[in-house]
């Protein structure tokens, strides 16, 4: 019975100083991952999981929602051309994407029928290249958007550049720009597909010297001239036109709500 009763003290002795060890190592590792974690949430690069924001770039993936770096407009309207206001419920995130929707606006403030969804990222980006994967609606009177911006609201002149799907002919691309307000840079693109019917990659490289799109990681058009220069906000955004039948068509309401889809939207800076 002694020699039992020893046996067991010392197992149990053994038993309680690895158990100590594993605290030990248990309380390190959870002390550095703790550290990885605070640095990780601070550089916003890996608190969306497959979402990032560094200086290598921003990738907002919409199957896991909004990202921390980007938001849905709300609560205002462009006004001008702009017939909708902009609704955060218009912003929705099912089947792993993003939704952007046009629909009817029971509040209907100042008078607009309409509202719209709209995407934007909180900072501004410079030159790099700006891509998202689109599913446009097809409709009269719409626009589908990918575009960077910046202007009086942030203190800052007007640059923009923009890709725009128009909703009467979803077979071509509409490419343009604006440098301290000036735009009139249109150009229009045949894709040779249906920008309705699935997801295709759309995007434009912004130089220092050049501006250069992309459709499918083809290279289709390119500008040369009087180009923007000041670091702007990353937006997508879809509306119905007012005013503009001329390029839009009249909008038809007959088939509310519409809605695009993006799979992700994505920004790889250079170093210029």
């Amino acid at each position: 019975m002694f020699k039992k009763g020893m046996i067991f003290s010392l197992v149990l002795a053994a038993l309680m100083l690895t158990a100590c060890g594993d605290s030990s190592s248990s309380s390190s590792a959870e002390s550095t991952s703790g550290a990885s974690s605070s640095a990780s949430s601070a550089a916003e690069s890996k608190a969306d999981a497959k979402s990032y924001k560094t200086d290598e770039g921003m990738y907002a993936d919409f199957s896991e929602g909004m990202p921390s770096f980007a938001e849905c407009s709300s609560g205002w309207t462009n006004g001008s051309m702009f017939n909708v206001f902009w609704r955060s419920e218009n912003c929705t995130f099912n089947d792993g994407k993003m939704q952007l929707v046009i629909d009817n606006d029971p509040r209907q403030e100042k008078g607009i029928p309409y509202s719209g969804g709209e995407f934007r990222t909180k900072d501004f980006y410079s030159y790099g290249r700006y891509e998202a994967s689109i599913k446009a609606i097809k409709n009269k009177g719409v626009v589908t958007s990918l575009f960077t911006y910046t202007g009086p609201s942030d203190n800052n002149p007007w640059d923009e550049i923009d890709i725009e799907i128009l909703g009467k002919d979803t077979t071509k691309v509409q490419f343009n720009y604006f440098t301290d307000s000036k735009g009139n840079h249109e150009h229009m693109h045949d894709l040779g597909f249906d920008a309705s019917e699935d997801f295709h990659t759309y995007a434009f490289e912004w130089h220092k010297d050049k501006i250069v799109w992309f459709i499918d990681d083809v290279e289709v058009y390119s500008v040369t001239e009087n180009l923007p220069s000041t670091p702007s906000k990353i937006m997508a955004n879809v509306w119905a036109g007012k005013g503009v039948d001329g390029w839009l068509e009249k909008f038809d309401d007959s088939n509310l709500p519409l809605t695009a889809e993006y799979q992700w939207v994505k920004f790889t800076p250079f170093n210029e």
